[in-house]
Protein backbone atom coordinates (compact mmCIF):
# COMPACT_ATOMS: atom_id res chain seq x y z
CA UNK A 1 0.00 0.00 0.00
CA UNK A 2 0.73 3.63 -0.42
CA UNK A 3 0.57 4.94 2.68
CA UNK A 4 -2.48 5.74 2.67
CA UNK A 5 -4.71 5.55 5.90
CA UNK A 6 -7.50 2.78 5.83
CA UNK A 7 -10.49 3.96 4.21
CA UNK A 8 -13.71 3.77 5.90
CA UNK A 9 -17.33 4.10 4.93
CA UNK A 10 -20.91 4.99 5.78
CA UNK A 11 -23.88 3.40 4.89
CA UNK A 12 -27.23 4.83 3.25
CA UNK A 13 -30.67 3.22 3.20
CA UNK A 14 -34.24 3.68 4.00
CA UNK A 15 -36.37 1.34 6.03
CA UNK A 16 -39.45 1.00 6.86
CA UNK A 17 -41.12 0.00 10.39
CA UNK A 18 -41.17 -3.64 10.06
CA UNK A 19 -36.93 -2.94 8.40
CA UNK A 20 -38.36 -3.12 5.22
CA UNK A 21 -35.82 -2.22 2.55
CA UNK A 22 -37.07 -3.92 -0.90
CA UNK A 23 -39.82 -5.25 -2.49
CA UNK A 24 -38.68 -7.70 -5.92
CA UNK A 25 -36.05 -6.01 -6.73
CA UNK A 26 -37.09 -2.23 -6.02
CA UNK A 27 -37.53 0.24 -3.07
CA UNK A 28 -41.41 -0.43 -1.31
CA UNK A 29 -41.90 3.29 -1.31
CA UNK A 30 -42.04 6.21 -3.26
CA UNK A 31 -40.42 9.01 -1.93
CA UNK A 32 -38.86 11.34 -4.67
CA UNK A 33 -37.56 13.58 -2.24
CA UNK A 34 -35.90 11.05 -0.46
CA UNK A 35 -34.27 9.65 -3.61
CA UNK A 36 -32.60 13.51 -4.57
CA UNK A 37 -31.24 13.19 -0.39
CA UNK A 38 -29.47 9.60 -1.44
CA UNK A 39 -28.01 10.82 -4.72
CA UNK A 40 -27.17 14.13 -3.13
CA UNK A 41 -25.76 12.81 -0.19
CA UNK A 42 -24.03 10.19 -1.82
CA UNK A 43 -22.50 12.72 -4.40
CA UNK A 44 -21.31 15.58 -1.94
CA UNK A 45 -17.30 15.76 -1.64
CA UNK A 46 -15.39 18.71 0.28
CA UNK A 47 -12.82 18.32 -2.65
CA UNK A 48 -13.89 19.36 -6.63
CA UNK A 49 -11.06 17.63 -7.71
CA UNK A 50 -12.73 13.73 -5.78
CA UNK A 51 -15.60 11.58 -6.32
CA UNK A 52 -17.08 9.33 -4.02
CA UNK A 53 -17.86 5.70 -4.41
CA UNK A 54 -20.75 3.39 -4.09
CA UNK A 55 -20.73 -0.10 -3.17
CA UNK A 56 -23.75 -2.46 -3.64
CA UNK A 57 -24.46 -5.76 -4.07
CA UNK A 58 -25.67 -7.41 -7.64
CA UNK A 59 -29.21 -7.57 -6.93
CA UNK A 60 -28.94 -3.65 -5.65
CA UNK A 61 -27.30 -2.72 -8.81
CA UNK A 62 -29.98 -3.96 -10.85
CA UNK A 63 -32.45 -2.76 -9.04
CA UNK A 64 -31.55 0.36 -9.85
CA UNK A 65 -33.92 1.52 -13.01
CA UNK A 66 -31.11 0.58 -16.07
CA UNK A 67 -31.43 4.87 -17.02
CA UNK A 68 -30.18 5.90 -13.75
CA UNK A 69 -27.43 2.99 -13.66
CA UNK A 70 -24.46 3.38 -12.85
CA UNK A 71 -24.99 5.79 -10.62
CA UNK A 72 -24.02 9.30 -11.96
CA UNK A 73 -21.09 10.95 -11.16
CA UNK A 74 -19.94 8.50 -8.42
CA UNK A 75 -17.70 5.38 -8.87
CA UNK A 76 -19.88 2.24 -9.04
CA UNK A 77 -18.11 -0.72 -7.45
CA UNK A 78 -20.73 -4.47 -7.63
CA UNK A 79 -19.68 -7.05 -4.93
CA UNK A 80 -20.28 -10.84 -6.85
CA UNK A 81 -18.73 -13.95 -6.84
CA UNK A 82 -20.90 -14.93 -10.07
CA UNK A 83 -20.75 -12.13 -12.32
CA UNK A 84 -17.67 -11.46 -14.95
CA UNK A 85 -16.42 -7.78 -15.72
CA UNK A 86 -18.36 -8.40 -19.18
CA UNK A 87 -21.65 -8.44 -17.45
CA UNK A 88 -21.04 -4.61 -16.52
CA UNK A 89 -20.74 -1.26 -18.12
CA UNK A 90 -16.39 -0.70 -18.33
CA UNK A 91 -16.81 1.95 -15.97
CA UNK A 92 -18.20 -0.10 -13.08
CA UNK A 93 -15.74 -2.16 -10.71
CA UNK A 94 -16.29 -5.89 -9.97
CA UNK A 95 -14.89 -7.30 -6.72
CA UNK A 96 -15.89 -10.35 -4.94
CA UNK A 97 -16.19 -8.88 -1.21
CA UNK A 98 -16.31 -6.09 0.64
CA UNK A 99 -12.86 -6.23 1.50
CA UNK A 100 -11.84 -6.55 -1.60
CA UNK A 101 -13.92 -3.32 -2.67
CA UNK A 102 -11.82 -1.53 -0.07
CA UNK A 103 -8.28 -2.84 -0.99
CA UNK A 104 -9.34 -1.62 -4.45
CA UNK A 105 -10.09 1.93 -3.53
CA UNK A 106 -7.27 2.30 -1.36
CA UNK A 107 -4.74 0.88 -4.27
CA UNK A 108 -6.22 1.72 -7.37
CA UNK A 109 -8.75 4.88 -7.24
CA UNK A 110 -6.84 7.71 -5.60
CA UNK A 111 -9.80 10.27 -6.50
CA UNK A 112 -12.18 8.72 -4.12
CA UNK A 113 -13.58 11.18 -1.01
CA UNK A 114 -15.81 9.04 0.63
CA UNK A 115 -16.83 5.86 0.20
CA UNK A 116 -21.46 4.79 0.90
CA UNK A 117 -22.44 1.46 1.16
CA UNK A 118 -25.99 1.22 -0.73
CA UNK A 119 -27.01 -2.24 -0.41
CA UNK A 120 -28.50 -4.85 0.01
CA UNK A 121 -29.36 -6.66 3.63
CA UNK A 122 -25.92 -9.08 3.23
CA UNK A 123 -24.09 -6.04 2.11
CA UNK A 124 -25.12 -3.93 4.72
CA UNK A 125 -24.85 -7.14 7.74
CA UNK A 126 -21.39 -7.06 6.88
CA UNK A 127 -20.62 -3.25 6.54
CA UNK A 128 -22.06 -2.83 10.34
CA UNK A 129 -19.69 -5.38 11.60
CA UNK A 130 -16.76 -4.25 9.60
CA UNK A 131 -13.87 -1.72 12.16
CA UNK A 132 -14.18 0.57 8.77
CA UNK A 133 -17.63 1.38 9.22
CA UNK A 134 -18.63 5.07 10.18
CA UNK A 135 -21.50 5.89 10.05
CA UNK A 136 -25.27 4.58 9.41
CA UNK A 137 -27.74 7.24 7.31
CA UNK A 138 -30.98 6.00 7.86
CA UNK A 139 -33.99 7.32 7.03
CA UNK A 140 -36.70 5.63 8.94
CA UNK A 141 -39.60 5.51 6.63
CA UNK A 142 -43.47 5.07 8.89
CA UNK A 143 -45.74 2.83 8.26
CA UNK A 144 -45.32 -1.09 7.46
CA UNK A 145 -44.73 -1.83 3.86
CA UNK A 146 -44.98 -5.36 2.12
CA UNK A 147 -41.46 -5.99 1.66
CA UNK A 148 -39.28 -9.45 0.78
CA UNK A 149 -36.10 -7.42 1.78
CA UNK A 150 -35.27 -6.47 5.48
CA UNK A 151 -32.23 -4.13 6.54
CA UNK A 152 -30.48 -6.50 9.65
CA UNK A 153 -30.72 -5.38 12.92
CA UNK A 154 -28.05 -2.63 14.08
CA UNK A 155 -24.90 -3.80 16.21
CA UNK A 156 -24.62 -2.30 19.65
CA UNK A 157 -21.95 0.31 19.56
CA UNK A 158 -24.03 2.75 17.12
CA UNK A 159 -25.32 6.14 18.39
CA UNK A 160 -27.03 9.16 16.94
CA UNK A 161 -25.68 12.00 16.31
CA UNK A 162 -26.15 15.61 14.99
CA UNK A 163 -27.58 15.57 11.03
CA UNK A 164 -25.17 16.90 8.38
CA UNK A 165 -25.63 20.58 7.46
CA UNK A 166 -28.53 20.47 4.14
CA UNK A 167 -30.80 17.81 5.99
CA UNK A 168 -33.97 17.71 6.70
CA UNK A 169 -34.76 18.00 10.20
CA UNK A 170 -37.66 16.51 11.72
CA UNK A 171 -40.80 14.78 10.59
CA UNK A 172 -41.00 15.08 6.64
CA UNK A 173 -44.07 14.33 4.35
CA UNK A 174 -44.52 13.54 0.90
CA UNK A 175 -47.48 11.28 -0.71
CA UNK A 176 -49.10 10.60 2.73
CA UNK A 177 -45.56 8.80 3.94
CA UNK A 178 -44.13 10.32 6.75
CA UNK A 179 -40.20 9.74 6.99
CA UNK A 180 -37.63 11.29 8.97
CA UNK A 181 -33.53 11.59 8.46
CA UNK A 182 -31.45 9.84 11.06
CA UNK A 183 -27.57 9.36 11.69
CA UNK A 184 -25.67 6.77 13.59
CA UNK A 185 -22.21 6.93 14.32
CA UNK A 186 -20.09 3.61 15.56
CA UNK A 187 -18.10 4.53 18.79
CA UNK A 188 -14.66 3.42 18.58
CA UNK A 189 -13.99 0.10 20.48
CA UNK A 190 -12.57 0.41 23.99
Amino acid sequence: MTGRKMLRFNLMVAVGENFGIGLKGDLPWHIKSELKYFSRTTKRTNDPGKRNAVIMGKKTYFGVPESKRPLPERLNIVLSTTMKPADLPADVVLCPSLEAAMHYLETEAKDIENVWIVGGSGVYAEAMASTRCHKLYITKVQGKFECDTFFPAIPDGFHEVPLDAGTPEGLQEENGIKFEYKVLEKQAAQ
